[in-house]
């Protein structure tokens, strides 16, 4: 009981700071891949986990710790690249300093309310001192547990934390190793400057020796295709293995467009196709684009305080399309500053199979603002931008800049439309199409596109 005491008096008169540095229960949940050039295991933290580790919320600022052990089995030098996984990180010293205690701005939420506490202004100096003295380990902890931006030489290990911008469901990381050239011919001639001529031919010209991408589940979020179990979602008498020819003659038979749950209603065109199983499309696209979480009353009343706000939610529900008498199996966007503004990714599995890898078909469409409307309860629905064929392509661009496409083609099955005679979605949206359907063959691992056909000049 007096200890009880004594730690609330020590909270309410010092700034108490305390860490978990050797805390490694997220070392369970870690992923390993090896290679012959190096052996490399990534983990990211939870909120809480990040939390205990480092004594500060980071997840409230926006800051995800990311575990990186490399052991380098190549005969020179691998150096990591923090821009390949993720060109917004923070220093250690950045990220501790967003976490910082401030005494004053802690006495500032009060405002006038802080003179009737006048005689507990007398401690302030003792509270700023501990508050400096806190700051100072939070320095010392986020610098001893960074990842260590140095050349690992060849046989040893190097490990630590990247501090990354926040990311929940599944987080991409990608983990670069560049070789270390030798320095010798340079250091002859030029000894006062080799090493950084060396460093920088090293890091322009030369392609990393360890390419890996990992896909990491971050609790945090209910994403929607968790809901589905996808080994069940077919018999297996009915998946059907296809060569192209009759891949492409499969594709252009399938729907035409999306319906309402009873299927009377046409919506969205089936503008897409994604070839690949569910942890290559989530690789892929969840370097770029986030997952959406399910309805429910939590993520409405989310939704609904972003849109009064004009505020971002990453991972907001989207409603349902439905296609084989199912909504979506996997939904993903991505969004600008305000909710109002996002691109929506629609899937659904089909029984097709090419080359042992999954058939999806899909829908995507960019919405562009917000307007009323008598369709749905609410009276408020997206504006949907009338040009799909827009939205359709840019993904297709986009899945080629993150480097996962081996293949990119058209088929027609959508059925085209001017937009002098547009078609209208369920919400009354007006849309035009060239009639097509992209069809993307993703990679596991990072690629070169070997055919690309467009279907506009």
């Amino acid at each position: 009981m007096f200890s009880s005491f004594l730690s609330l008096l020590e909270r309410i008169f010092t700034i108490v700071y305390s860490p978990q540095p050797d805390l490694r229960e997220f070392e369970e949940r870690s992923q390993t891949q090896h290679t012959p050039l190096a052996d490399v295991t990534v983990a990211v933290l939870s909120a809480k986990e990040s939390q205990k580790l480092f004594g500060v919320p980071l997840a409230r600022r926006s800051i995800q710790p990311v575990y990186l052990r490399i052991t380098n089995r190549h005969t020179s030098p691998l150096r990591l690249y923090l821009l390949d996984i993720d060109p917004h990180y923070y220093t250690p010293l950045e990220a501790a300093g967003i976490n910082h205690f401030s005494a004053l701005k802690r006495l500032s939420y009060y405002g006038l309310a802080a003179w009737y506490f006048l005689p507990l202004l007398l401690m302030l100096p003792l509270k700023l001192y501990t508050a400096l003295l806190a700051n100072r380990r939070i320095d010392d902890c986020f610098r001893s547990q960074a990842f260590p931006l140095r050349p690992i030489p060849p046989g040893e290990t190097a490990a630590g934390f990247v501090y990354t911008t926040l990311d929940a469901g599944n987080k991409t990381v990608r983990v670069c190793l560049y070789a270390a050239g030798s320095t010798a011919n340079i250091a002859n001639s030029t000894a006062s400057t080799a090493p950084v001529k060396t460093m920088l031919l090293d890091q322009t010209s030369t392609a990393p020796a360890v390419d890996l991408t990992f896909v990491i589940p971050v609790p945090g979020i209910a994403a929607d295709y968790l809901r589905r179990d996808f080994s069940t979602l077919y018999p297996a008498s009915d998946y059907i293995d296809c060569d192209l020819a009759e891949l492409t003659r499969r594709l252009r038979e399938m729907p035409a467009a999306t319906t309402n749950s009873k299927g009377t209603r046409p919506g969205d065109p089936v503008n897409l196709v994604v070839i690949g199983d569910l942890e290559t499309v989530l690789s892929a696209f969840t370097a770029r684009w986030d997952e959406c979480e399910t309805i429910t009353l939590a993520t409405c009343w989310k939704t609904a305080r972003a849109f009064l706000l004009g505020k971002q939610y990453r991972y907001s529900p989207v409603s349902p399309l439905h296609l084989f008498g199912r909504s979506q199996d996997v939904a993903l966007q991505r969004i600008r500053s305000s909710i109002n503004e996002r691109l929506h990714l629609r899937l659904w599995l089909t029984p097709l199979r090419y080359e042992q890898q999954a058939v999806w078909v899909g829908q995507i469409s960019r919405d562009i603002g917000v307007r009323f409307t008598t369709q749905v309860w609410n009276l408020t629905t997206h504006r949907v931008d009338p040009d799909v064929d827009e939205s359709r392509d840019y993904l297709v661009e986009d899945l080629l800049r993150v480097e996962r496409v081996t293949a990119v083609s058209y088929v027609d099955g959508v059925g085209s439309c001017s937009p002098e005679k547009p078609k209208r979605n369920l919400t009354g949206d007006p849309y035009f199409t060239d009639g097509q359907r992209a069809v993307v063959f993703l990679s596991q691992s990072r690629a070169t596109p070997h055919y690309v056909a467009w279907a506009r000049d």
